[in-house]
């Protein structure tokens, strides 16, 4: 099970939201490859670059600082946010991305997953954003009808090998992970899920440990190593 730091850009610079709010915006860094670079040197072996802008307006603008960011730390990157076209997709793809994640794509237009697993295979993940159990999309803005459960059996089905969950309600507020809705989502069998949303100390972490041999392969973290209430090196030690 790894970490993978959460790298968050809106208009070019590294920030956390709470809940996904757009107005409820904490700035960290105006320098997105150094912050890279610095988890990288504590050990991450993957992070995961989201594009704010993108998720919010549709378009993936932020493509040249995650270029960057792949071409300066050397380590794995997935990326993930306003990828809905296949010309986005192959962009990410062309710049070194070991990873994209499509969320609101995923819900609206399946056979563009099946297609997009066709061609890149594992390099396929899907976003299952949540909020009390329902998926919410366009940059966790609408709601849908389509339930975290629901969507994780589709996409499962689809072929799609990496599944990152996050229950919205919990991002940022450094609360702890939904292990129900996370639970839930295992019972569905993925071959990897992702957790992500609200894990806030090492004790979370150990929580999710004995997940492992269900699928959990990793957690997303962003504002506890922000805040410093999780130290990336001691929890990358705990968690081997």
């Amino acid at each position: 099970m790894i970490v993978l730091p959460a790298i968050d850009l809106l208009d070019g610079r590294v920030v956390r939201l709470v809940q996904g709010k757009r107005d409820e915006v904490t700035v960290y860094s105006d320098d997105p490859v150094g912050m890279a670079q610095h988890w990288a040197s504590q050990g991450a072996t993957w992070l995961h670059v989201v594009d704010l802008n993108g998720a919010f307006d549709g378009t993936y603008v932020n493509l040249p600082i995650a270029k960057k960011i792949i071409e300066a730390c050397g380590i794995s990157v997935e990326l993930s946010g306003g990828i809905r076209t296949a010309e986005a997709l192959h962009q990410a793809m062309a710049i070194g991305a070991s990873r994209v994640v499509l969320g609101t794509k995923a819900c609206e237009d399946p056979a563009f997953v099946k297609e997009a697993v066709k061609q890149y295979g594992d390099k396929i993940a899907v976003a299952i954003d949540a909020k009390a159990g329902q998926v919410v999309s366009r940059g966790w803005v609408e709601g849908t009808a389509v339930t975290a459960v629901g969507l994780a059996k589709e996409m499962v089905g689809l072929g799609v090998a990496t599944l990152i969950c996050t229950d919205v309600a919990r991002d940022g507020m450094m609360h702890g992970p939904n292990l129900q809705l996370m639970n839930d989502v295992l019972d569905v069998k993925p071959k990897g899920l992702i957790v992500s949303g609200g894990v806030s100390s090492q004790q979370d972490l150990r929580r999710l440990k004995p997940l492992e041999p269900r699928g959990v392969i990793g957690a997303i973290v962003g504002k506890a190593l922000y805040e410093h209430s999780i130290d990336l090196a001691e929890a990358l030690a705990a968690l081997r």
